[in-house]
């Protein structure tokens, strides 16, 4: 069981903390870059269907440079409408908000400078991908709060996410074609069923604290309702892959993660340490990488 934490001393220091790289590092989750992972593969997914397996580099590297910053960015507003929730839940209360370590004025400063960095990635691409660009900021925004207001935010956090995917596609191609919205859905379904395993660390913490969760919402149906979504992922995956012409090995990489699925599903069937509900969350990041493989292997043309 998750025991209840005592804020640290830092938080009750008489004299304001000064500014810390180390802090500000911790704050955007430097050392953990599985959220920037999960962020930036649909994006890229969406880079290979609509450039048939031949993505520009230069686009590549704006879009994960502008995946590595919205994330940054969405931890320091996650953590900024968090920081008093946090000091009472065991696997946050060392975050530099809650422990004291950053001002909130420091906190600001860092997403001014974040948001302006992804306003000038923004600015290189073209004016569909421009226009796009504020929904990303809005859902990034109103995401932390989420878990105040609806019993799912893993379903505002998952078409966040997904939103990438339309921006790269707008980008490449100045236009949105059905497959952008099939990748869009499929990250969607993707995001509620991993995140939900990962609300699994926190179940005690946030139903003492009243936030919302889909782990809480879903409670001893969590499994089901995971495989819902995980179907519902490769149904959308399935279509997009469809309507863009993939080939066989597309499909075989699908079936092989499909395996994979049904034993997390299984698994959770079954009583789960936070520490093994957060290995299966990160199985994820390689989910990612698998599906992109799996994109560029069916596209034609590009294997031999």
């Amino acid at each position: 069981m998750v025991q209840r934490v005592v804020p640290s001393n830092a938080s009750t220091s008489c004299s304001p903390p000064s500014w810390s790289w180390t802090a500000v590092a911790d704050l955007i989750r430097l050392r953990n870059q599985s959220g920037t992972w999960l962020l930036m593969w649909p994006s890229l997914w969406a880079l290979i269907l609509a450039n048939q397996g031949r993505p520009p580099l230069w686009l590549v590297c704006v879009f994960a440079l502008g995946s590595f910053v919205m994330r940054s960015l969405g931890v320091v507003i996650n953590d900024v409408a968090d920081r008093d929730f946090d000091k009472h839940v065991a696997r946050t209360s060392h975050r530099p908000l809650a422990a004291g370590r950053l001002t909130l004025g420091h906190a600001l400063v860092v997403a001014l400078g974040l948001a302006l960095i992804a306003a000038g990635l923004v600015s290189t691409l073209n004016w569909l991908t421009i226009c796009l660009s504020p929904i990303a900021l809005f859902l990034a925004s109103i995401y932390p709060f989420c878990k105040r207001w609806i019993h799912m935010p893993q379903a505002v956090l998952g078409v966040a996410f997904g939103w990438g995917a339309i921006m790269a596609w707008a980008a490449s191609r100045a236009t949105i074609d059905p497959q952008a919205w099939w990748l869009l859905g499929a990250t969607t379904c993707w995001a509620i069923a991993y995140d939900t395993i990962y609300a699994l660390q926190d179940r005690e913490d946030d139903q003492r604290i009243g936030v919302k969760s889909s782990a809480l919402l879903f409670g001893p149906r969590v499994p089901l309702a995971v495989g819902l979504f995980l179907t519902g992922m490769m149904g959308c995956l399935l279509a997009a892959g469809y309507l863009s012409g993939l080939g066989m090995g597309y499909y075989l990489m699908l079936a092989l993660l499909g395996g994979i699925f049904l034993g997390q599903v299984r698994r959770l069937r079954f009583p789960i340490a936070p520490h093994a509900a957060f290995g299966m969350f990160y199985q994820h990041v390689y989910v990612g990488a698998a599906i992109l493989i799996a994109l560029w292997i069916g596209t034609p043309g590009t294997t031999p």
